[in-house]
């Protein structure tokens, strides 16, 4: 288990600066109802990057009739007070409200290293 860094020490409401501080996770249902497979991710930016290629390779597969059908779902967490949680935005978006445009905006390239 990673400790839990103290967030208030990074710039107030930053989500930048919030995957900084606390570990993140993608985590992607290829066909519900099977279990979820997690992988951690260094940023939000990250994060939306590989939510949007996971869909879009199953909508591939669906359109090369590799698979009949698909019912997928996916997202993102956050490790906090011992658990994992859905992660939400500083204004209570989850990663599936924010485009990677956005998230580029706001997150630079330089803040796109984990640094647990």
């Amino acid at each position: 288990m990673k400790p839990k860094n103290d967030i208030e020490n990074t710039q107030a409401g930053s989500d930048c600066q919030q995957r900084l501080v606390l570990p993140l996770r993608v985590w992607w249902v290829p066909q519900i109802p099977m279990e979820p497979f997690n992988v951690e991710v260094g940023s939000i930016h990250e994060a939306r990057k590989i939510l949007d290629v996971l869909a879009a390779y199953d909508l591939f597969q669906w359109q090369k009739k590799v698979k009949p059908d698909y019912a997928n779902t996916g997202g993102l967490e956050v490790f906090e007070d011992g658990e994992w949680i859905e992660w939400e935005s500083a204004d209570g978006d989850s990663i599936d409200s924010i485009s990677l445009e956005e998230n580029v905006e706001v997150c630079q390239p330089e803040n796109n290293q984990k640094t647990l």
